[in-house]
């Protein structure tokens, strides 16, 4: 029998079969809220359990697990994946199951698991981006990393900052202002859904885990066989694979396979190219193309670097073009957004305006108290200016004006993500490079830090309101969201830090083949421009700056003048990526993007139940052994002392 309530006639309609109010309510800011609190909260929010111990244990364990996705990828490719739908879609299916066999009483509610995924989503996403991007360039900079503890604080406070800091814009950007927030529509949409149909839910799981298992296994053959015996390296995929090519391109093999310029399978970039889709991966493939395959061939002819080098020394070259592509893009497309600037400026005022005695009363019960932002931006400052004056020599009043640009930059941040999905996190970040370049000439550390806060902070709060759309959507108490949430930044912070140290045990572990670390490559590049100048570069390095940055604007403004073709444009952030990683890399993406495209055009019913899953389930399958596989041969390394 089914545990769900029996509903009489004038019961409120559960939210699992409620439309969702995507298209929001009309009225003043009074209207508006009251509108949500009497048909979407009232019945739902007020009499359904939503933050309970199960929703944070399930959230904080998944949230958990699925960061170490996130930063092997990042580590690889400079890339993260929003992991809240994952988390839905595989905690649902084990809550359904242990129903089943009884050893859970009740199934997990649909608010219970929005709370889940709120804490899965900062234990898995918020506090692992600034450790593939600037601790990691850190690492590139000087040479070692910084001390646990130091790392471990400083990613726990930024997360504080950047949760807390949203407290303030949510009521306006998404209970007055409604803005849409995509990403949060599909979460709830998709909650919506697995508890709508149990049998769909129950199919996306299965084939999520088969997925998983299955780029589990392909991983363990390219790199686990090694990891038992080094003398099983020959019957590995890659060994097999370059013994073919090897076979078919002779004595050039070395060459090509030093410009990265082959074959190499890894299943977790084609179940990226999938998601990603065809526009961004097949400017990455042409991108990609064009530097390793025309750019490295035509300085290795000019002797400026030898044709014996590997990617480590060959993106010490490539990475100015493709940062000053990355750059140029991500700050015009930044100033490109004025509007959405000046709205985002506009509305500080109305963030931080007290409401009318009609519009609170029971709403203020619910809203997350003012005092809990202010209380944690307090201890952020405090805390963050403390470890960089302590680590950095950085001084105070620097601190204080790197988190008051990083509330500022935040709330246009949040803004542009909720009217486009897209965070604008480089740009944050290079803003407030370039703005410390000029503060503190010549300390590159301090540049670095202090964009970390920025980039940091805008991260966590769009996170944060992201999650907050698909409660408000379907009826959530906002202040226990937030108490979800915040509880995942602690197992987050944790897991990314102590894996995080495992897997860079020293700078060598980065800029290789195993992780080349894209983004830490871009941060590093940008903080030594600005510590040192251009005018140390050599000549081919500021003519690659130029070009890149050229093009980089050329590839933000045609979308503007162009904007029915902009899905035939290429994408300049993923131009610019493309000359930070391996040119196999983007094949793979292409070839995914290619597959996406083709089940999509197909069978469109398939491809929009499966694709998800599937390629979630390949992405964590995947990369969760590849974690493993590197514990274990650093485990082996240090018990063979």
């Amino acid at each position: 029998m089914s545990d769900a309530p029996k509903l009489g006639p004038d019961a409120p309609t559960p939210p699992h079969a409620a439309e969702l109010p995507i298209e929001g309510f009309q009225g003043t800011p009074e209207e508006v809220e009251r509108q949500w609190f009497e048909q979407v909260y009232k019945g739902r929010g007020d009499s359904m359990p939503q933050l309970t111990v199960r929703a944070v244990v399930m959230g904080s364990i998944l949230g958990g697990v699925l960061s170490l996705t996130n930063l092997y990828i990042g580590l690889k490719a400079g890339w993260g994946f929003g992991v809240a739908i994952t988390a839905c879609i595989l905690s649902y299916a084990i809550h359904t199951t242990l129903h089943g066999i009884g050893l859970a009483r009740t199934r997990m509610t649909i608010l219970e698991n929005n709370c889940m995924q709120s804490t899965a989503s900062a234990a898995g996403y918020s506090t692992g981006g600034t450790l593939v991007s600037a601790f990691a360039a850190y690492i590139l900079l000087n040479g070692q990393a910084l001390g646990f503890g130091l790392t471990l604080a400083w990613v726990f406070f930024l997360a504080v900052l950047g949760v807390t800091m949203a407290v303030p814009m949510k009521r306006q950007m998404i209970n007055i202002e409604q803005l849409r927030f995509p990403s949060g529509i599909a979460a709830a949409e998709t909650l919506q859904a697995l508890h709508s149909h149990g049998d769909k839910g129950l199919r996306a799981a299965q084939a999520l885990g088969v997925a998983g298992l299955i780029a589990a296994a392909d991983k363990f053959w390219a790199e686990g066989l090694t990891t038992l015996n080094q003398h099983w390296e020959k019957f590995t995929s890659g060994a097999l694979l370059a013994r073919l090519q090897e076979g078919l391109l002779g004595s050039a093999y070395p060459l090509w396979a030093g410009r990265t310029t082959v074959f190499s399978w890894d299943f977790i970039f084609v179940a990226a190219g999938a998601l990603t889709g065809l526009r961004v991966c097949v400017s990455m493939f042409v991108a990609g193309t064009l530097c390793w395959g025309v750019f490295v061939p035509v300085l290795q002819a000019r002797g400026l670097v030898s044709e014996a080098g590997g990617f480590r020394d060959l993106v010490q070259w490539t990475l100015w073009g493709g940062t000053a592509c990355m750059v140029s893009s991500g700050i015009l497309a930044f100033l490109l957004q004025w509007k959405t600037t000046v709205r985002a400026f506009r509305s500080l005022g109305r963030i931080f305006s007290p409401r009318s005695a009609s519009a609170a009363d029971e709403l203020e019960t619910i809203e997350t108290p003012f005092s809990w932002f202010a209380a944690g931006q307090l201890v952020s400052l405090v805390a963050l200016s403390w470890l960089a004056h302590v680590s950095f020599a950085m001084p105070v009043w620097q601190s204080v004006l790197a988190v008051a640009l990083s509330f500022l930059l935040a709330v246009v941040a949040c803004r542009v993500t909720g009217e486009t999905d897209t965070t604008p996190v480089g740009a944050m970040g290079k803003v407030t490079q370039l703005t410390f370049g000029a503060l503190s000439p010549g300390n590159v550390n301090v540049n670095l830090m202090a964009a970390n806060i920025t980039a940091g902070a805008a991260t966590s709060s769009a996170d944060l309101l992201t999650d907050l759309k698909s409660g408000y959507l379907l009826g959530a108490h906002p202040r226990k969201q937030f108490l979800a949430q915040f509880s995942g930044i602690f197992i987050g912070t944790w897991v990314t830090v102590t894996a995080f140290t495992l897997l860079v045990k020293t700078p060598d572990s980065l800029g290789g083949d195993q992780f080349p670390a894209p983004a830490a490559q871009t941060w590093a590049a940008v903080a030594r421009a600005m510590s040192e100048g251009l005018a140390v570069l050599q000549p081919v390095k500021k003519w690659s700056i130029a070009i890149g940055a050229a093009v980089g604007v050329v590839l933000t403004v045609l979308p503007k003048l162009f904007p029915r073709q902009t899905k035939y444009l290429p994408s300049a952030a993923a131009f610019g990526l493309a000359w930070v990683f391996h040119w196999y890399y983007s094949l793979l993406f292409l070839i995914g993007a290619l597959i996406g495209w083709g089940v999509q055009a197909a069978a469109p019913k398939v491809a929009k139940e499966f694709t998800f899953p599937v390629a979630s389930g390949i992405i964590a399958g995947g990369s969760l052994m590849g974690v493993l596989l590197v514990f274990v041969q650093v485990l082996r390394d240090q018990l063979g002392r």
